[in-house]
């Protein structure tokens, strides 16, 4: 059957939010009265995508809940969409038990379903569907912002029974775990990577069959750094080399300007994101690149300059920016080149094992969009 939200089984039915949820924005709380501890407020700069941030830079309390504003209570489960800025209609989170008792403040709007799984309007909301339904409904001012009517009026597509709706809810709800496990895993992972730099790039701790005293040397003595140059004479849509900026690839290249291997330092702008090349590249004229003494290991320095903190030697009081003179002259701690060398295929392993997580989290994301895209419209059935 051909409906409002495309083609969807003939028992299927079409609801708008406001047919299906109670629907209810905040009150609007005097910041006057703010506390340092009681109800929490869930305004929108607590609302983030998927989860509710209550970090203790943007926390805020209500000393309790008399006045009538029992009404505003929020319950485990509800769904809570921030009405303002620039994520409207992407910043969206169910609420967790951990947060209550928790009060709904003005220009959040709480959705609590009726006659229907909540479990189940909850991936609608989440759906690129209700992304786009809030772009097109948006107001494009200073401060972008959806109205109460814009959501009220989003249709989803129901299941005829509440089982079909649950079914689906619990499909998407278990690749969720296995995306937040995974999160997990990896989470776990860089913070080992971390852990062994620190504990390897400071000489804390040794591998086997290494000794002896580390050389106290400045960056000059093992590398050169040198200026990229404007990208204009060598760009080109089939280029073999990549065009490296202070963010990483914006272009491919005809020629190289450095054969690589070769560390990279933002000279203006961002300069505290080292990258590194192993093979040719072009660098742009604000970032630096770097010809590698023979004394010294690439990777190894790429990782030493992951520790140094770049902001530090900002010589800008607007854009940040370093010069070459300043890199050269910073002093570290270096082993000699074979100990390097097995450092950096230590560390480099970390980063193998981590890619190869990512692209699991990756293949899981991709997962749950076409799982969303077939059960949120009965092409596939559980039920």
């Amino acid at each position: 059957m051909v409906s409002e939200v495309g083609v969807i089984p003939k028992d299927w039915d079409v609801a708008t939010i406001n047919a299906c949820c109670d629907v209810l924005t905040g009150f609007p709380f005097a910041s006057a009265k703010f506390i340092q501890s009681g109800f929490r407020l869930i305004r929108g700069s607590n609302v983030k995508r998927d989860e509710i941030d209550w970090s203790d830079d943007i926390a805020q309390y209500w000393p309790d809940t008399t006045k009538g504003l029992a009404r505003y209570l929020l319950r485990e489960g509800d769904i809570v969409i921030a009405m303002d800025g620039a994520l409207v209609g992407r910043s969206f989170a169910e609420i967790p038990q951990r947060i209550l008792p928790a009060l709904l403040v003005q220009r959040v709007a709480r959705l609590r379903a009726k006659g229907c799984n909540q479990r189940y309007v909850s991936f609608w909301i989440r759906s690129d569907k209700f992304s786009r339904h809030c772009d097109d409904l948006k107001t494009n001012t200073a401060i972008p912002h959806i109205s109460p009517a814009d959501i009220k009026s989003f249709q989803v597509a129901l299941p005829p029974t509440d089982a079909e709706q649950a079914a689906i809810a619990e499909a998407l709800s278990d690749v969720d775990a296995a995306i937040a496990a995974q999160e997990a895993v990896i989470a776990k992972k860089r913070a080992l990577k971390t852990a062994t730099m620190q504990a390897l790039l400071s000489g804390t701790r040794r591998l086997p069959g290494f000794s002896g005293r580390w050389e106290v040397k400045a960056l000059g003595q093992c590398l050169k750094v040198r200026h990229g140059k404007s990208q204009a004479s060598v760009e080109t849509i089939n280029g073999n080399y990549p065009i490296l900026a202070t963010g990483g690839e914006i272009g491919r290249a005809k020629d190289y300007l450095h054969p690589g291997p070769s560390v990279l330092i933002g000279r203006k702008g961002t300069i505290d994101r080292p990258q590194y090349s192993e093979g040719p590249f072009w660098s742009i004229d604000t970032l630096f690149y770097t010809e590698i003494d023979a004394s010294a290991d690439a990777k190894y320095l790429f990782y030493r300059f992951q520790m140094i903190d770049w902001r530090t030697y900002n010589e800008a009081s607007g854009v940040p920016s370093l010069s070459s003179t300043t890199i050269e002259a910073i002093e570290v701690e270096m082993p000699k080149r074979d100990e390097q060398t097995a450092i950096a295929s230590t560390i480099t392993e970390f980063d193998l094992d981590l890619e190869q997580n990512a692209a699991k989290l990756t293949k899981l994301r991709h997962l749950k969009t076409g799982m969303m895209q077939q059960l949120l419209t009965g092409k596939i059935r559980l039920i």
